[in-house]
């Protein structure tokens, strides 16, 4: 016969009803609802008692009154008997019992059932039968819901002789459990047991030695052989081999609703592993329709004509200020903790603020919360590694990531082989850092997220007397807390971010001080910039209607610059009568606030419209100020089951920008005012077939006031002969057409083709030069833009093969850009002077000539391998496998009594040989 014995376990969830207040309490807000109370109740010889933290957390709850909590006790068994003519072995049925407040068992929720499923049924049907003490908390009658279990032990008439079997199916080297997965004894061909959702099987088997065949879907089958003892009770993990690791899978893309004009989303696969990106998902943003480049290998986007600096860069609402190490280096940000990227490549939604250009946001990966995650990798630079760990009794999760560029001690290797004579000229060096620490906090979530990074590039002094060196280095850190929680029907979120960035030039120059003695190195200057940062943000959104939705939020962000310039030497340009310039000396104190409210209305099923507007104040101490009010749009209607048209536009600012984010120069430049455009995009989306998807795009962005400082400028500091305006600001457009094919993720492979027309011009003052390169006057006119590529084309292609191959190739081409001196060398037309010999002077700005085109070939092969509990993989990454030459300026000098126009390039290749292992 069964007899039953309860079990108090920690960790049970009472379902509170308060009761009404005691005198001299205060009242607690009107409302009729259950709060629901989770404790810890111990079991003890005393009886049951409540933990000191639990405690604690219910005189919380019941507002600061002391609380006193009566747990149930059992006052009427129900006995569960053994079932008639069934034959096993002893088991146990655990249940949970939900108490009402009369101690009447009203609900019974099986929560491990016995191997046989007449001892469940016993279980649950005695279980009805149990009486109990009326709990109470504070005096007042509670509903409770309490774990319970019935301990079965059968007759000897009726006792089982055999062997007991449980175990678990899982994927080799990911752990995943492998639901529906068949096992096969003995040789049968029907299976005895197929796995649950949780990749759990259970078997009563005879004793002796059995042979099991396991099978699972995009797995290969394995045998297992077990010898079991009469009576004996064997637990077992079973793990197979995938037949593809991470294969090609068709996943679910764009779950949250297509609102915006234009954004593009990329996920797994499609972020880490396209040729020549080295596996950071941000530098497949450099494959995108609508981006062109500043060179070959630099992962900073031009997109659609403007300056890289006018692009956001946010990782879940955080802008970071810098992307790549070194330019060409990997991402700040481990590849690990991104799990999306949303490129929008014009017209953003009113979320994105302070911003002229497109807007590119990774969104972090959700913390993994059924098993510890580690990954690890190194390859001919660098090495990381990423790990997660999950704690879920408390609903807390830790990642932390990072990587160290051994890079410092390559170099100097490197030379010592290839060139033992000679010294070491340059130098360069990185590291970056991120943590999270994310916790559930009821319904909502709480998220630390802390984030650095770390550059470091020069070149030495040379041997000889007064040589002069220099190094950069580049840093910044973040420090972010967000919370998440439901509100007023909506989600709200609440987030702070404290931010510190540095950029310093060290000038060093060698002299010999004594005849004979070693030449010593000494430090002759410092220029150095430093920004601190304190922002906050909020936002709320929610589903009014099933037509309806609203998004609200507001930031405020205050910096505080400092410029350090000690020691003999001063950045170029510099002048001791010259007074504090926002080039050259930036000390200054600025705050950014931004509000914006936008809406997404679906009058019917075919159209979709999004309404908003964001408002901007820009201030800077002391006493400028500059408020802006953006109005945008985006209009989708789906004309047919394939075919969705779109258009929108809206205003946009931000404050003047130079090529790269350079700490201050937003903060400083804000007394030439902000720039101001606006943005209009119209195009369709058609999926032409299942795994094709084709998008068009016509774009035109008047730029009504530009202030773009270019990189001689930043440097030198100077007016150029006069040339410079007191206020460098101009005027502009830019026009184009963008067009991708892709095929998505699935059947073994992912890929696009996309092509770009653009025209970016400038309306800007310019000389008109002499044969004598002397100005011969000034005048206005439209101008290419720096940065303007007029055709760009991408094609990317990854291919799962057979025994866990991959291979991949990008194909890139684009037109160069204008030769107009301010990224590169500026293009001269010949002359002959007075003295009637032929020489070059300088082309005038409206007739300057273009680089070379440029064309090149990537490549990507990697091989994994799957282990019991890890994955290993070995790949090989090569930008420019075509070995194409770049030319990035143009050397004109006069030889032997001729003119010589020489091309200026290097053939940038990054050979990428890498390891990587994932547990």
């Amino acid at each position: 016969m069964g007899s039953p014995r309860p079990v108090l376990v920690l960790l049970l969830l009472w379902t509170v009803c308060l009761p009404a207040p005691a005198r001299g309490q205060a009242a607690p807000a009107a409302t009729s609802e259950p709060r629901a109370v989770e404790v810890d109740v111990q079991a003890t010889d005393a009886g049951t008692t409540v933990s000191a933290e639990d405690a604690e957390r219910l005189k919380l709850a019941a507002d600061g009154g002391s609380v006193s909590l009566l747990t149930p006790q059992l006052v009427t068994e129900s006995p569960a008997a053994w079932p008639e003519g069934v034959e096993g072995s002893p088991d146990e049925v655990k249940l949970i019992l939900q108490i009402d407040e009369q101690g009447l068992v009203v609900d019974v929720t099986v929560k491990e059932p016995a191997m046989l499923a007449p001892l469940t049924d016993a279980a649950v049907r005695a279980a009805r039968g149990l009486r109990f003490t009326p709990p109470s908390l504070g005096g007042g009658p509670v509903s409770v819901r309490l774990p319970y279990a019935y301990h079965f032990e059968p007759p000897a008439a009726l006792r089982f002789t055999q062997s007991r079997l449980r175990g678990e199916v899982r994927a080799m080297g990911t752990r995943v459990p492998l639901a529906d997965a068949a096992l096969f004894l003995d040789g049968a061909e029907e299976p005895v047991a197929v796995t649950d959702v949780d990749g759990r099987f259970a078997l009563e088997l005879a004793p002796g030695a059995h042979t099991f065949r396991v099978r699972a879907p995009a797995h290969q089958p394995a045998t297992f052989e077990e010898s079991l003892e009469q009576g004996q009770s064997l637990d077992v993990v079973y793990r197979l081999q995938p037949t593809r690791l991470n294969p090609y899978e068709t996943v679910v893309r764009d779950d949250r609703p297509r609102t915006e004009v234009n954004r593009i989303t990329l996920h797994e696969q499609e972020l880490r592993e396209v040729p020549g990106t080295q596996g950071d998902p941000f530098r497949v943003i450099m494959l995108m329709p609508g981006v062109g480049s500043v060179a070959s290998g630099l992962g900073y986007p031009v997109v659609r004509g403007g300056q890289p600096g006018a692009t956001g860069y946010y990782l879940d609402g955080v802008r970071v200020p810098m992307l790549y190490h070194l330019l060409l280096g990997p991402a700040v940000v481990h590849p690990e903790f991104i799990d999306t990227i949303d490129f929008h490549p014009g017209a953003p939604p009113v979320q994105y603020g302070r911003l002229l250009g497109g807007a590119v946001e990774g969104r972090l990966s959700k913390p993994r919360e059924d098993r510890p995650h580690f990954t690890a990798y190194a390859d001919l630079i660098n090495a990381g590694g990423f790990i997660e760990v999950p704690f879920d009794k408390t609903g807390t999760s830790v990642t932390m990531a990072g990587r160290y560029s051994y890079t410092g001690l390559l170099i100097p290797l490197a030379y010592a082989l290839l060139k033992p004579h000679e010294d070491n000229p340059i130098h360069a060096a990185f590291w970056d850092y991120q943590a999270r620490v994310e916790q559930k906090v009821g319904e909502g979530r709480l998220r630390l997220f802390a984030l650095g990074s770390s550059d470091d590039a020069g070149e030495a002094t040379d041997t000889y007397e007064d040589s002069m060196g220099a190094t950069i280095v580049s840093r910044f850190h973040r420090v972010d807390l967000r919370g998440t929680h439901p509100l007023a029907g909506g989600e709200g979120e609440l987030g702070v971010t404290v931010g510190k960035d540095e950029v310093g030039l060290l000038g060093y120059r060698r002299v010999i001080r004594v005849p004979g003695r070693a030449p010593e190195e000494v430090l002759a200057g410092k220029y150095a910039l430093e920004q601190l940062s304190f922002a906050a943000r909020a936002g709320w959104k929610r589903s009014l209607a099933k037509t309806l939705d609203l998004q609200v939020g507001t930031d405020v962000e205050h910096r505080r610059v400092a410029t350090a310039i000690t020691g003999s030497a001063r950045p170029p340009g510099w002048r001791p009568t010259d007074d504090a310039h926002p080039l050259k000396q930036p000390s200054a104190l600025a705050t950014f606030v931004g509000g914006f409210v936008g809406a997404t209305w679906r009058p019917s099923e075919t159209w979709v419209v999004s309404p908003g507007v964001r408002v901007d104040g820009y201030h800077l101490v002391p006493g400028i100020q500059h408020v802006v009010v953006e109005p945008r749009l985006a209009v989708r209607h789906q004309l047919t089951e394939s075919l969705t048209l779109k258009g929108g536009g809206g205003l946009y600012h931000q404050s003047p920008t130079v090529l790269l984010h350079l700490p201050a120069l937003d903060v400083s430049g804000l007394r030439y005012g902000v720039q101001e455009g606006a943005q209009f995009d119209v195009g369709a989306e058609w999926k032409a077939t299942e795994g094709l998807e084709v998008t068009a795009d016509i774009y035109f962005n008047p730029l009504f006031r530009t202030v773009e400082f270019d990189v001689q400028d930043i440097l030198e500091n100077r007016k150029r002969r006069g040339q410079q305006q007191e206020v460098p600001a101009a005027r502009g457009h830019a026009y184009g057409l963008d067009l991708m094919a892709r095929h998505p993720l699935g059947r073994d492979w992912f890929g696009w083709v996309s092509y770009s027309f653009l025209q970016s011009k400038r309306h800007r003052r310019f000389a008109r030069y002499a044969d004598d390169n002397s100005i011969r006057e000034m005048t206005e006119g439209e101008l290419p833009f720096a940065f303007e590529q007029a055709h760009v084309f991408n094609a990317a292609i990854s291919y799962k093969l057979a025994d866990n191959w991959t291979v991949g190739t990008v194909v890139h081409f684009n037109t160069g850009r204008p030769e107009s001196g301010e990224v590169s060398s500026v293009t001269q037309r010949p002359v002959v002077n007075e003295g009637g010999f032929r020489t070059w002077t300088r082309q005038d700005a409206d007739r300057v000539e273009r680089l070379a085109p440029f064309f090149r070939v990537d490549f990507r092969a990697a091989k994994s391998w799957a282990y019991e509990d890890f994955n290993l993989e070995a790949y090989l990454d090569i930008l420019n496998l075509s070995l194409q030459q770049e030319v990035f300026a143009y050397e004109y000098d006069r030889r032997a009594g001729k003119l010589h126009r020489e091309a200026m390039g290097l053939p940038v290749i990054l050979p990428m040989l890498g390891l990587k292992g994932s547990y």
